[in-house]
């Protein structure tokens, strides 16, 4: 058969901004260019990096494992902003969250970017078929589940708003810390019932029904799983695996928060109160909340091979951030210690690099330029990320660039670099105090080496390099 070539522009994007790169794709004589690659986009609330892929061989999370052997795994990567509108908002704009002005939850990013073309619009302006199903822009978990929350409307053919008993079920809810309402609470509820009665089963339900219907493509599917978000809500199958006793909990020393500051410190008191029983109880939930939510990933992977589809889909997984479980007697969010910053994240390509992990430093902000890339598409804005697909093609490959994150919490910003091998923090640009990590010798953050005198080129190095990542700032 003959073909020719047409050249499509697109862009690379950098903090130095976008260049015009070219792709080519076959035609055949009749002018029928090669199928575009579809997207599955899966995101997941409130979820660490407690998975088997990423050392954890205590949670049960067979199914994301599996992807992340079809793909390449991120060992390093980060959020932009530990809590979730902050965080989706950068990610699906390609903005930093000084850009969005986003720092709470109650914040659209319209307000502040009325013309921004978000990720999923990007897509759906260039004849994808663009789709959510769950939890992508930001609402309150649970009050708002069953609700557009701040979802963005131009950004979708369509949307699907799931609610599920675990919705109709909070009266039977055990909130170990009652003062908490319980979308920020160590809370939990062993439910009855299948896994489809629940809202994230209906996700993975409703998704799969999106799969079915747009299998011709190409689609964008966002798949936006509620848990493990507390309260931490599962069938009681996924709590009987992990028994009360065997719980671990997280190493702890004696007077670990002595060289902290102040301002570094989100979770007052300590574990919440919490008793070491009661802190195994929560933990128990979230894994089984966990495992619940692979299980549900599972079902959308199957039916992605099912439909013969695997090899025409990009598969991005992700969180919105990482989450503390008892790390210096911290819980949840809005920390700036590893756990909160720390997310998985898994990108698999069909027909691209399988079962490679890379320790390259990336970012959230870093998938928009990496699918647009992949898919040909051009960005309308400058990003604020670079394309992964390097890594994607070399995991090892080579690598300047740094990741960022940032907090705000009683009227105070840190922010926070992360190279391979150090984490430096600032709060209140230096004048609530500093933070240095040696991730090389204390990868649990034990020691902070901020005011050591054998770190001082290290400190003045990273303080300029955390400057050059908050340009905005200047």
């Amino acid at each position: 058969m003959i073909k020719r070539y047409f050249v499509s522009a697109f862009f690379v994007c950098s903090f130095s901004g976008c260049i015009v790169k070219k792709s080519y794709a076959a035609e055949d004589e009749k002018g029928k260019a090669e199928k575009k690659l579809n997207v599955l986009f899966i995101a997941v609330d409130d979820l660490n990096t407690d998975l088997g892929c990423y050392g954890n061989k205590f949670v049960k999370t067979p199914n994301i494992d599996r992807l992340a052997k079809r793909g390449v795994k991120f060992d390093k990567a980060y959020t932009q902003f530990p809590l979730c509108s902050p965080s989706r908002s950068s990610l699906l704009t390609g903005q930093r969250p000084d850009v969005t002005k986003v720092y709470e939850l109650q914040t659209h990013f319209r307000k502040n970017l009325p013309n921004v073309v978000t990720l999923p619009q990007l897509f759906k302006n260039n004849e994808y078929y663009s789709a959510r199903v769950g939890k992508i822009y930001h609402y309150g978990v649970p009050g708002q589940i069953g609700t557009d929350g701040l979802d963005d409307p131009i950004s979708w053919d369509r949307k699907v708003n799931p609610k599920g008993r675990d919705k109709t079920e909070e009266s039977l809810v055990k909130n170990l810390t009652p003062d908490q309402g319980l979308g920020s609470a160590l809370a939990w509820h062993a439910s009855e019932g299948a896994d489809e009665e629940q809202t994230d089963g209906m996700v993975a339900s409703e998704a799969i029904k999106l799969l079915k219907e747009k299998k011709a493509g190409p689609f964008f599917l966002a798949v936006g799983f509620y848990r493990p978000h507390s309260p931490y809500v599962a069938p009681k199958k996924y709590f009987d695996q992990y028994p009360l006793a065997s719980i671990p909990l997280p190493k702890e020393i004696q007077n670990d928060l002595d060289d902290v500051p102040e301002a570094a410190i989100s979770t007052k008191p300590a574990h919440l109160g919490l008793s070491v029983a009661q802190r195994k109880e929560a933990l128990r939930a979230y894994y089984a909340s966990i495992s619940f939510m692979d299980a549900q990933v599972g079902r959308v992977l199957d039916e992605l091979d099912r439909l013969k589809l695997t090899n025409k889909t990009i598969i991005v997984l992700w969180s919105d951030h990482g989450y503390n479980v008892g790390q210096h007697g911290q819980w949840m969010k809005q920390s700036l210690f590893e756990n909160a910053a720390h997310v998985p994240l898994i990108i698999s390509v069909p027909g691209g690099t399988a079962g490679k992990a890379s320790g390259r430093t990336v970012e959230l902000l870093d998938i928009y330029p990496t699918l647009a890339e992949l898919c040909g598409l051009m960005p309308t804005q400058k990003l604020g990320g670079k394309s992964l697909t390097s890594l994607l093609k070399n995991p090892d490959g080579i690598w300047d660039k740094a990741a960022y994150t940032q907090v705000r919490r009683n009227k105070i910003t840190g922010r926070s670099v992360r190279t391979e091998r150090f984490r430096y923090t600032e709060w209140d640009g230096g004048k609530a105090g500093v933070e240095l990590y040696d991730h090389q010798k204390d990868p649990n953050e034990f020691t902070n080496l901020a005011k050591e005198s054998t770190y001082i080129i290290t400190v003045n190095e990273l303080a300029m390099l955390l400057q050059k990542g908050y340009p905005e700032t200047k």
